[in-house]
């Protein structure tokens, strides 16, 4: 069999036992797939570690993607704060390590197996073990305690994971007040950064629509001579209507006007404009009307930044009476996250996202005159995704040593700071790197899922002849060390900083540099908006326990 099938075969069943709910308790896909790797991995499988870690940066690069441009909009405020809260909380961490460690009456080597595994900081094994053999205490000691390291880990690291992912993903909104109070409180979050939730059903469509396009018959009074579509236009726009006569049906001619094409009465005409102006239409040109055929064109509804000066620092009834706007209509706009009000007087600035729809000729035509296209599209640019991930991966994996000791992001942190960089440049330039939701989607939930189905795979043979070797308490304490600087770091972000329930829990994945954990507290709110919290945490959090590693060794 080939190593790569039982990967997928842990994450299908992993999946399975994830959507399996008793009562109103799931235990989730990614806990699920964990547990299926721990089981497959009994058969001593080898597994390839270039494919971990390529699932693992795929899935890194996507989350940082996703929260790049609200992450820098947060770090204006609550940045300083979360990175305060990677300090104390991984200070805890070392408290609750070091203490155990002399409770238990542990070796060098066995705490820093214990602080590796519990903390599942793994880039501390190869640091911890170089600093205890510089200590000096002779080839059979020294040797001795750089044995048990990897053992205590493995023993340690399972629950460092599991534990992790079910505090944070099942119980963690339990305990900041109930799943329901947290994904509501998370949906208010959501809805001030404009963001979009993890899991935006695409079968739910909005009742209102801010467009319309209507047919009428003309027999009005104003009709009683022929008028040309510029005269009828102008007759609606200062009775305070900015609409747009866009078709025409005279006899059997359907047609797109042109400013001076004449218009008469009986011919049928599609008007298009916000909806506020649609219902009084009908009081100036005619009734409303039902003509399947008449309405029966395509549109093209494209995303564009403003970026040119002629279209900004005017207002909207100004625009319209543009060459180039004849025909588009303005759907909605965004302004640093926040949806705008659209009114006649509205003015536009740099920057600002706006959604325009119209016939396709007219919109191609327009949108030159306001900015960059974000055009909607199924495609990503896989260029753009290859080269961001790698960048990322080569910054990470450059080291900067002060003395003996080796400070890095690592390729994993180097990921996701390239998703939350590029993610930020995406939003600025839309016309590069496009990562179509489906694709995110994908890369979020098959690289977590196949980087855990790998661990526990991986794990599972070393777990068990580790218990053999060093006993079960070792596995218990390490629980403990596990599940403390957790429960405190919930009442820390809850209590303390007072952050967001959705970010005190990213806040605590981060600190704790545990990914998986991370995609299990998104599975159980359905935002990725943890992931704002996870970022910086993570960073700051990634130096820090390696440092309080290093301080083990010295006073252990």
């Amino acid at each position: 069999m080939s190593c790569v099938s039982p990967v997928f075969l842990t994450v299908g069943i992993g999946f399975f036992i994830g959507k399996l709910r008793v009562g109103g308790f799931s235990l989730g896909s990614v806990t699920s797939v964990l547990l299926v790797g721990v089981i497959v991995g009994q058969l001593v499988i080898p597994v390839s570690g270039p494919m971990k870690m390529f699932f693992f940066m795929m899935f890194l690069f996507s989350i940082g993607y996703s929260v790049g441009p609200d992450f820098f909009k947060s770090l204006r405020g609550s940045g300083a704060k979360q990175a305060l809260f990677a300090v104390i909380m991984s200070s805890f961490i070392f408290a609750v390590t070091l203490g155990i460690a002399f409770l238990m009456h542990y070796t060098k080597g066995e705490t820093i197996g214990l602080f590796s595994g519990s903390q599942t900081c793994s880039s501390l094994l190869g640091v911890g073990g170089e600093a205890i053999s510089r200590l000096g205490l002779g080839e059979a000691d020294t040797k001795s305690q750089l044995d048990i390291i990897p053992v205590c880990y493995a023993v340690t690291y399972i629950f460092g994971t599991l534990g992790t992912v079910v505090v944070l993903g099942n119980f963690g909104p339990k305990l900041l007040g109930g799943l329901d109070k947290v994904k509501q409180q998370t949906a208010e979050l959501e809805k001030q950064l404009n963001s979009d939730g993890k899991d935006n059903d695409p079968a739910v469509v909005p009742a209102m629509r801010s467009v319309a396009y209507r047919c009428f018959r003309i027999n009005a009074e104003f009709f009683s001579t022929a008028r040309s579509t510029y005269e009828i236009e102008r007759m609606l726009r200062d009775n305070g209507l900015q609409v747009y006569i866009d078709r025409v049906m005279h006899g059997d001619s359907i047609f797109a006007p042109r400013h001076d094409d004449l218009i008469y009465n009986g011919d049928d005409v599609v008007v298009c404009g916000r909806t506020d102006y649609m219902i009084h239409v009908k009081d100036y040109i005619g009734n409303e009307i039902s003509n399947r055929e008449l309405l029966d064109y395509p549109l093209e509804r494209v995303g564009v930044v403003v970026a040119k000066k002629s279209f900004t620092g005017k207002s909207i009834s100004s625009l319209r009476r543009t060459k180039y706007l004849h025909g588009v209509v303005i759907r909605d706009a965004v302004r640093d996250g926040k949806a705008l009000e659209i009114t006649a007087e509205t003015v536009f600035r740099k920057g600002d996202r706006l959604t325009v729809l119209g016939r396709k000729e007219q919109v191609r035509k327009a949108t030159p005159h306001i900015g960059h296209v974000d055009r909607p599209t199924i495609s990503s640019d896989l260029m753009f995704v290859g080269l961001a991930i790698f960048i990322g991966g080569l910054f990470g994996a450059m080291c900067l040593w002060i003395g003996s000791l080796p400070l890095s992001f690592g390729t994993s942190g180097g990921s996701l700071i390239a998703g939350l960089l590029f993610g930020w440049l995406r939003s600025k330039r839309p016309t590069i790197g496009n990562i179509s939701p489906g694709a995110l989607w994908f890369m979020n939930n098959l690289g977590l899922n196949v980087f855990i189905a790998i661990v526990g795979i991986e794990a599972a043979p070393s777990f068990f002849s580790g218990i053999k070797a060093v006993g079960p308490l070792l596995f218990v304490v390490g629980a403990a060390g596990t599940t403390l600087p957790l429960l405190f770091g919930l009442w820390l972000g809850h209590k303390v900083f007072r952050f967001n329930p959705a970010i005190t829990l990213g806040c605590c994945a981060g600190t704790r540099t545990c990914t998986a954990s991370l995609g299990a507290v998104q599975d159980s709110l359905g935002s990725t908006l943890p992931a704002i919290g996870y970022t910086v945490t993570y960073a700051v959090s990634n130096i820090l326990l390696v440092l309080w590693g290093l301080a083990a060794v010295m006073i252990v």
